[in-house]
């Protein structure tokens, strides 16, 4: 028991810097903008049409799932004929 003695302070200090992260990552209580202004802004932000909304997407291309996890090679054809001769 007395050999382990010495892991008292580091435990203690590891007491005392749980409490303080978990004191400094509590949610704050700012005092927020609550006021119609703010709300009028948010408003006619939301009602705003996306900028994005005129312009068309790409399409996706998919490949087929076989099921396999297997990639493609990506030698060329005249490197494997190289190797095998």
């Amino acid at each position: 028991m007395e050999i382990l003695i010495w892991l008292v302070p580091t435990g203690v200090v590891l007491v005392i810097m749980m409490g303080w992260a978990a004191w400094a990552g509590r949610p704050q209580r700012e005092e927020t903008d609550r006021s119609e202004a703010a709300y009028d802004r948010f408003a006619k932000a939301i009602a705003k049409e996306h900028p994005a909304t005129g312009r068309a997407r790409p399409p996706v291309v998919r490949d087929r799932s076989t099921g396999i996890a297997v990639r493609p090679s990506r030698r060329s054809p005249d490197e494997s004929t190289r190797r095998s001769a």
